[in-house]
């Protein structure tokens, strides 16, 4: 079993100040309901919640961190045949997806507002999942800070364990030594294969967002890394 990263510095997330828009608020309040699942120490019937019709398997993807939710809300309306589960701890950018998901009126995304290591350790079943998405988590650039990132050993090797055979863990930084830090992590775990022989191409299905495409035309890198589940 991976170590409990709950009991060590690492979350998955800071604390930020944010304003919620009116319309994030009425958001909140209508869709909230039915789109924020509570936060409960108990397994997800991951199957159940997106209450199909007819009921039917579709490939179940985890985000963490989805910020505002325009990535997010741009890969679940291009992949309907696809389930998504997105982790969020900050209340304006919940709010701000839900107003995407009325708005589109999408019926494939549910979102947690909770830290994302207790809800896999809690909530999420051991090879329940064929994806993972963690995309630009907090660098940490400062050299004694690099012990708060979340991509560190022991929560990879949680994330492998939720995933099935064949499933995949997809991440994307605009920190090259982050970039290097994940993939020495994830290389070093012994469950995980790289698809590519380093980084990987940006897969069709992960739209570049407004702050990457400024970076990019700045001149600055962006890395992805796509990593299988032996």
């Amino acid at each position: 079993m991976p170590e409990d990263s709950s009991r060590h510095t690492i979350r998955s997330f800071v604390l930020r100040a944010g304003r919620m828009g009116s319309g994030q608020q009425k958001a909140l309040v209508e869709l909230g309901p039915r789109f924020v699942l509570p936060y409960r120490p108990a397994e997800l019937d991951l199957n159940a919640i997106f209450q199909r019709d007819p009921p039917r398997q579709a490939d179940k993807i985890l985000e963490i961190g989805f910020g505002m939710g325009a990535a997010t809300t741009e890969i679940a309306a291009n992949h309907p045949d696809k389930d998504y589960l997105g982790i969020e701890v900050h209340t304006p950018g919940v709010g701000a997806l839900l107003k995407q998901i009325g708005e589109l009126n999408l019926s494939n995304l549910r979102i947690v507002q909770h830290d994302a290591v207790e809800v896999l350790q809690h909530m999420i079943a051991d090879a329940s999942l064929d994806g993972i998405h963690i995309y630009f988590p907090d660098p940490w650039h400062k050299s004694r800070h690099h012990k708060r990132r979340l991509i560190q050993p022991g929560f990879v090797a949680l994330l492998t364990q939720k995933l099935k055979p064949g499933g995949y863990l997809h991440l994307a930084t605009d920190w090259e030594n982050y970039a290097q830090q994940m993939l020495e992590v994830l290389s070093g775990e012994e469950h995980l294969t790289n698809t590519a022989p380093d980084y990987a191409p940006r897969p069709a299905y992960r739209p570049l967002t407004k702050f990457e495409q400024r970076g990019l035309r700045l001149g600055h890198g962006v890395w992805d890394l796509v990593f299988r589940r032996i």
